[in-house]
């Protein structure tokens, strides 16, 4: 479907921008809901990136708003911007199947806490993206509504969990999505489209029901630029009664002044361990220059706690994953393959070693969170993943050793920030010879979520990064 210039630039500007234009009647909720609903209609069904497109719902909301502004009315921070949500949270009037067939295919009775607070703030929900099954891996395919497809080239992975998310974010289908991260989840699809993807510290943003995999899952927002990831957090983080880990802090719709300059930021390429695709490496070092020009002082470290990681997440990831283990051999025929050799993986983990992971974890976390303290960095730097996107279906590349499960081995740089509950930002940094995106991961002790956002739009602002591939 093709569309002019006016109605594409208005679909693909920032989520900053769109509030703005609202507030100030030179765009109307109605004219940028249709600007975005029609983009979307030029890139699906190709990214496969929607679970349920609620046109007509985003399409009646558009209206409401419209009305509001012509009362006069107080408008919310996201009057009348259109955002997307993972399908892992509920949304009124459309079901929550978490990538799987086993689901229950009953729409939702009321809005996850998250969804009401951007629905408060005037936001229009277009509806909700794909995941993995139950969230279990980082590529982008599930039965249910089989792959996801990167926008900047077709065939390869747009990453996982938050697939859909990060795939309509990098297509400019919108300016705000909303995902969840438990291993990277947000920050690896947002690697692999490049786009911004920040995961908060763990209780900055409620999360109802609250999964009961080891304090593990984080929701955060995906975006084409750090200040519209700054808005939607401001809008969804904060104490909520139905999430007893929420923390008090509420947070400025603006990102920190300051940029980079002054910020003591240590830069490990590989956590002593990771093995990493050669040109990753090569992208996020030159990255690392480019904090040095926007004023930090970088310093190579390899954290004494890198090495700890594999197999403590590896530990952690299975027993997190055997909720899901396959009643039958019927049930197992309709699961991701992937996610049966997971959980049978660890079919026969006993509480006692499940229980002594946790101990382990939580001493792990203590030692992350310590050592940017002891060391004196505000912030660590390091690639966002081991490698770019590869072929849709797979588990790793076709360069690395086969697993029938483990997609961990590329992702060593995310999940210590789930483990430690600090966070963490990707931010696009650079494109492969084959013309794929590649990002750079910044994070931060536990609490530091203004500096982490901080530093990433001052990274993007000394370096500047063209989100959107091929109009």
């Amino acid at each position: 479907m093709a569309q002019d210039t006016a109605t594409t630039d208005l679909a693909t500007a920032s989520a900053v921008a769109m509030a703005a234009m609202v507030r100030e009647r030179r765009a109307s909720p109605v004219e940028i809901t249709e600007a975005v609903l029609a983009r979307i209609a030029a890139k699906e069904p190709a990214l496969n990136a929607f679970v349920a497109l609620d046109a007509e719902g985003a399409r009646a909301a558009a209206r409401e708003a419209e009305a509001a502004v012509m009362r006069g009315g107080v408008l919310g921070p996201l009057h009348g911007v259109p955002v997307t949500i993972k399908d892992v949270q509920a949304v009124k009037g459309l079901p929550t199947r978490r990538g799987s067939r086993l689901s229950d295919p009953s729409p939702a009775a009321a809005d996850a806490p998250l969804v009401a607070r951007l629905r408060e703030a005037g936001a229009i929900i277009l509806g909700k993206t794909t995941s993995t099954e139950q969230g279990w891996t980082a590529v982008s395919h599930n039965p249910l509504t089989g792959a996801t497809h990167n926008p900047w080239m077709h065939g390869m992975t747009a990453g996982g969990s938050s697939s859909g998310a990060a795939a309509l974010a990098g297509a400019g289908c919108g300016p705000l999505h909303l995902g969840t991260d438990g291993a990277g989840s947000i920050r690896l699809p947002a690697h692999f489209c490049g786009v911004a993807g920040f995961k908060p510290t763990y209780g900055r943003v409620p999360y109802v029901p609250v999964p009961n995999n080891g304090a593990l899952s984080h929701a955060g927002p995906l975006a084409r630029s750090v200040e519209d990831a700054a808005l939607m957090f401001s809008v969804i983080a904060g104490p909520h009664a139905l999430d007893h880990t929420t923390l008090p802090d509420r947070f400025p719709p603006e990102v920190a002044p300051g940029g980079l300059r002054g910020l003591r930021i240590a830069w490990s390429p590989d956590l002593g361990h990771a093995r990493v695709d050669p040109e990753i490496a090569a992208l996020t070092a030159e990255a690392v220059r480019a904090l040095e020009a926007g004023g930090a002082l970088v310093e190579a470290v390899t954290p004494p706690w890198g090495p700890e990681g594999p197999a403590l997440e590896r530990d952690l990831w299975g027993g997190a994953m055997r909720p899901f283990l396959a009643a039958d051999d019927k049930a197992a025929a309709e699961m991701d393959p992937g996610l049966v050799a997971c959980t049978e993986a660890y079919r026969h983990l006993s509480f006692a070693e499940a229980h002594a992971a946790q101990t382990r974890r939580f001493a792990y976390a203590g030692r992350v969170n310590a050592w940017f303290e002891e060391a004196g960095f505000d912030l660590l730097a390091t690639p966002a993943a081991s490698v770019a996107a590869f072929p849709v279906g797979m588990q790793r590349p076709p360069h690395w050793p086969q697993h029938d499960w483990d997609w961990l081995v590329w992702a060593e740089f995310s999940y210590p920030f789930d483990l430690s509950h600090g966070p963490a930002i990707s931010v696009p940094c650079g494109v492969t010879e084959a013309g794929l995106p590649v990002g750079l991961q910044l994070a931060g002790p536990r609490l530091a979520d203004a500096l982490v956002l901080r530093a990433g739009a001052g990274f993007l602002a000394t370096r500047p990064f063209e989100v959107l591939p091929a109009r």
